[in-house]
């Protein structure tokens, strides 16, 4: 794919003496949008085109300066806000969105969890399975066993026979899923799927991604929810405002962004601060505190 880099194994990444070990690696990415806003310009001929309609264009930052690596067996929450550039970071890594600067360089091609382009709305949950299947490479003799697994494993009854447009989010986050990982990829980019799926689904979701990492595959999952992240994942990632501000295990980070986010959420900003400045300050983004008030 012409907007990411894929190497062999054991040429990938600078960041680690032991690159045989790395998957993916994440190298000064900046993302950039022009896009067009409402808000008023400051001088007096933007003032008036304003006032008529007019639309003008701003740029707005995405992704500034992100650089990480990821490991063979991990499985990598995503934490930020809406706007902090989650989505935009596993687009960039699944090489359809092209950065301004940077590059990512992995081991295999990175499969982004969505095979939405495949699916037809009208078509049944079962029908679905086998044209999402194909979609990711499966031989027609592959295709009963597959089926059937992932029919066991969405567990959505007789929904499975009905059109896919009268599913809820959960049941087409559990079907797109199942799709995805049915064929083990190595590098598994997953955005928010798993935030509807109920106890049991998610418990099904783990031992599927405790049995990729065992297998060395690379996982990252995207959430709006730090219990999930905590839940699922091994490390984790906290973007804020487009910039990666901290990363850790993902039982200590998901419990810090939880804790901050629902200060914020309470409106108990000198409490959020506490937590959210020393994570500025350590890697040098301390103009960002004033926009964090």
């Amino acid at each position: 794919m012409p907007n990411s880099e894929f190497t062999q194994p054991g040429a990938v990444s600078p960041h680690r003496p032991d690159v045989r070990t790395t998957s993916v690696s994440v190298q000064d990415i900046s993302v950039q949008y022009r896009v067009r806003s409402n808000q008023p310009g400051t001088g007096t001929p933007d003032r008036i085109l304003s006032s008529l309609g007019y639309r003008h264009r701003v740029t707005v930052q995405a992704l500034s300066g992100v650089t990480f690596t990821a490991d063979k067996g991990d499985s990598i929450g995503v934490l930020g806000l809406n706007g902090s550039g989650k989505s935009t970071l596993l687009r960039v890594i699944g090489g359809l969105e092209t950065p301004k600067t940077g590059r990512v360089l992995a081991s295999s091609q990175p499969t982004l969890l969505g095979v939405s382009a495949a699916l037809e709305p009208a078509l049944s949950g079962l029908q679905n399975i086998r044209l999402g299947c194909l979609a990711i490479g499966m031989t027609p003799d592959d295709l009963p066993a597959a089926m059937e697994e992932i029919a066991e494993f969405i567990d959505i009854g007789d929904a499975l026979y009905l059109p896919m447009n009268t599913y809820s989010s959960g049941m087409a986050a559990r079907l797109r899923f199942a799709i995805a990982t049915a064929a083990n990829p190595e590098i598994l980019l997953i955005d928010e799927a798993l935030a509807t799926g109920d106890a049991a689904f998610k418990s099904r979701s783990q031992k599927k991604m405790d049995a990729m990492r065992e297998n060395a595959g690379t996982m990252f999952l995207v959430s709006h929810q730090a219990k999930t992240v905590e839940e699922l994942c091994t490390r984790a990632l906290w973007l804020h405002q487009g910039h990666l501000i901290a990363t850790g295990t993902a039982s200590e980070l998901a419990r810090e962004y939880r804790q901050w986010a629902w200060s914020m959420s309470r409106r108990e900003y000198n409490k959020a601060n506490r937590i959210l400045y020393p994570r500025l300050e350590a890697v040098g983004l301390m103009q960002l505190a004033q926009s964090a008030d």
